[in-house]
């Protein structure tokens, strides 16, 4: 078995045989859905079909979902907002909300069979992260203005002449930061993958020394596959949590800078 083969066929974007290649400007552009891009998809349709029918209808499966739902929106907006952005929590509130939601259902996605671990790309995870440094400089502007907001890369007190090294450096911080979230996402999504792949690999790896021996690993490679399967339906949780609170932590950075 090629442990490779199979790990890149579950996490690498494959593109499809039936792209649709369309003209920009004289050059050509790929449209196509490859299976990274569907599951994208239907994690955006699956968060706003089952939201907007949990907040709105009145059935009983509505209310099974409002109760799951509520906590999770309540604990964003009363536990990593309102403590970091105070007033203007509820400015910001849209954006942590569908973040929160969007990396939560592409987690839960991941572990589905035949859909694609979304957040175990790091294209995936980068995109979020540069949508994070954007919202860094706009909640920055807004809130201060673009020459106050510039000024306050540096802390106050500075001596003059090393101004320019800090503000360099804070700078090159802001994208460390960024980088973090990505890489972070991404490596711990990405490592329950292999993980629970490499046991059940273990199954044939031995079938190959003796098939009594491998017969003998099923049932402890199995277990010890679903126990980190078990495992990463909380860590999708808590990813979808820290991606969203550091977030919050480096956005209200910029708009409360003292």
């Amino acid at each position: 078995m090629n442990f490779e083969s199979i790990l890149s066929h579950h996490l690498v974007d494959h593109k499809t045989s039936h792209n649709v290649v369309a003209t920009v400007a004289g050059l050509p552009v790929d449209l196509g859905m490859s299976p990274l891009i569907r599951t994208m998809w239907i994690a955006c349709a699956v968060a706003v079909v089952s939201l907007t029918f949990a907040a709105r209808s009145q059935s009983s499966f509505a209310k099974f979902l409002r109760a799951l739902f509520e906590p999770l929106a309540l604990f964003v907006r009363d536990e990593i907002l309102e403590p970091i952005f105070g007033h203007h929590a509820h400015y910001y509130l849209p954006y942590f909300l569908s973040l929160f939601f969007f990396i939560l259902t592409c987690n839960l996605l991941g572990l589905v069979p035949h859909m694609q671990a979304v957040t175990a790309n790091p294209w995936v995870t980068a995109g979020m992260a540069i949508c994070t440094f954007g919202l860094i400089q706009f909640a920055g502007v807004k809130e201060q203005g673009l020459v106050s907001y510039v000024v306050h890369i540096v802390p106050g007190g500075v001596p003059l002449v090393l101004w320019p090294l800090l503000f360099v450096i804070e700078v090159f911080g802001m994208f460390a930061k960024c980088i973090s979230l990505c890489i972070r996402l991404f490596a711990n999504i990405l490592a329950g993958h292999i993980v629970s792949l490499a046991f059940l690999c273990m199954i044939f790896i031995f079938a190959e020394m003796s098939k009594a021996i491998g017969a003998g690993m099923v049932l402890p490679s199995v277990g010890l596959a679903l126990f980190i399967y078990t495992m990463d339906v909380l860590v999708s949780f808590l990813q979808a949590y820290i991606f969203t609170f550091l977030t919050a932590l480096f956005v209200g950075g910029a708009v409360h800078p003292h």
